[in-house]
C-alpha cells in the first residue's frame, strides 16, 4: 500500500495535550461490497510516545485497519483521530502527521536513494534545500549515506526496507505505522533495524508495528493488541498480558554434558535441546530452586539460564484459537539471504 501525499504546503503542528492519544479509534467496521465483514466495532487507543505492536493472523483485520487509519480505504462506521484530528473531517491535517511504511516496495528502483527521499518530501511542501538536509540525516541514521547516489534497485534487501523508513521519516510524523518492516531480511539486518526503530522512538515519535515475528513485537514493543476475524481479542501492556500465561520456559546452559537420563521434576517439563542446553516448562507459581535442587542431585550443574521468547507467541495461540495455526505465526523467522 502507499500513501497519497497532500500538496498542502507543510506546516508546523500545533501543541497536542499529552493526554489525547496519538491514535483513537472508535466503533469502526468496515464492510467491503462483496458483504465481508472485515472489522467488526473495533476499538483502540494508541498512547503518544508508544511502540505499539498490531498483531494476528491472515485475514484478521490488520491491513484493513491499517488502511483505514493511513486513509487509504474507507471505513463504513465508526471515527478515527490522529492526535485529536478527525480523519474523515480533516484528511490532509491528519494524514501530515502520519508516516507509513507499506509492506511491499514501492519507489522507483531506477531512482537514487537520495532523489527518492528528496522528491518524496517535496510532495508534501517541503523545501527543497532543507529536503536535502533532511534526506543526508534520514540515509545516515539508515545507514545508507554511502548508497545515496546509486541506483536503488542495486540495494540488498535489507537496504530497500531501510531506505522505507527513510523516506517516511522525511515528512517528520508524528505516528510512524509500520507494516511488516523486517519482512525477508537477515537476522543481523533486521536487528540493525530494530536499532533505528528504537532510536526514531525514542525521539518521540509513535510507533505502530504490524509483524508476524511475534520476537520482533516482544523485544520493540510495550503495549500491543492482537485482532482476530474483525475484533479486537486482547490488548494492554506487553508485560501484563504475558502475566496471563501460567507457564514459563527457560533454556539452561549446563556445564558438561547431560546424562542421557534427566531427571523426573513434578510439574516441569525438560528436554535436551543438544548436549549442554535444557529446555525448561514449569508453572509460573512453580520455585525454581525446586528445580536446580532436583538438577544438583543428578549431578547436572547449572552454568546460566535464560528465558525463552515464546511466551508472545504462546499467547497469541490461545487468543487467536484455530486461525493461530496459520503459517504467518513465527515465533523465530529463518534468515533469508
Amino acid at each position: 500500500m502507499s500513501q497519497t501525499p497532500s500538496a498542502t504546503p507543510a506546516v508546523a503542528a500545533p501543541a497536542v495535550d499529552a493526554a489525547i492519544p496519538a491514535l483513537s479509534v472508535r466503533g469502526l467496521r468496515k464492510t467491503y461490497d462483496n458483504r465481508v465483514q472485515a472489522l467488526k466495532g473495533v476499538s483502540l487507543d494508541v498512547a503518544q510516545g508508544d511502540f505499539f505492536a498490531l498483531l494476528g493472523p491472515n485475514g484478521a483485520g490488520k491491513s484493513t485497519l491499517i488502511g483505514i487509519v493511513s486513509s487509504l480505504v474507507n471505513l463504513s462506521e465508526g471515527s478515527v483521530s490522529i492526535f485529536g484530528t478527525d480523519l474523515v473531517r480533516e484528511r490532509d491535517a491528519a494524514m501530515r502527521l502520519i508516516g507509513l511504511v507499506p509492506q511491499e516496495l514501492n519507489f522507483n528502483m531506477f531512482e537514487k536513494p537520495l532523489d527518492i527521499l528528496v522528491n518524496y518530501a517535496g510532495f508534501y511542501g517541503v523545501p527543497r534545500a532543507q529536503a536535502i538536509e533532511r534526506a543526508e540525516v534520514e540515509l545516515r541514521r539508515a545507514q545508507l549515506w554511502d548508497k545515496a547516489q546509486m541506483m536503488s534497485r542495486t540495494l540488498s534487501g535489507g537496504m530497500k526496507r531501510r531506505l522505507m523508513i527513510a523516506r517516511a521519516m522525511m515528512t517528520r510524523p508524528r505516528l510512524l505505522i509500520l507494516d511488516e518492516p523486517t519482512a525477508g531480511v537477515d537476522i543481523e539486518i533486521r536487528r540493525g533495524m530494530w536499532q533505528t526503530l528504537r532510536e526514531i522512538n525514542a525521539a518521540g515519535t509513535t510507533i505502530i508495528l504490524t509483524t508476524h515475528y511475534l520476537e520482533e513485537a516482544e523485544h520493540l514493543c510495550r503495549n500491543l493488541a492482537i485482532i482476530d476475524r474483525g475484533a479486537i481479542v486482547a490488548s494492554g501492556p506487553m508485560k501484563a498480558l504475558l502475566a496471563r500465561l501460567d507457564v514459563e520456559g527457560f533454556l539452561l546452559d549446563i556445564d558438561g554434558p547431560l546424562p542421557a537420563t534427566l531427571p523426573v521434576i513434578e510439574g516441569a517439563t525438560l528436554v535436551a535441546s543438544d548436549d549442554h542446553t535444557l529446555d525448561v516448562e514449569m508453572p509460573r507459581a512453580m520455585d525454581l530452586n525446586r528445580v536446580f535442587a532436583a538438577l544438583g542431585e543428578a549431578g547436572i550443574r547449572v552454568r546460566s539460564m535464560r528465558t525463552k521468547s515464546n511466551r508472545l507467541e504462546e499467547l497469541f495461540v490461545r487468543m487467536t484459537g484455530e486461525n493461530a495455526q496459520d503459517s504467518t505465526v513465527q515465533p523465530s523467522p529463518e534468515p533469508v539471504a
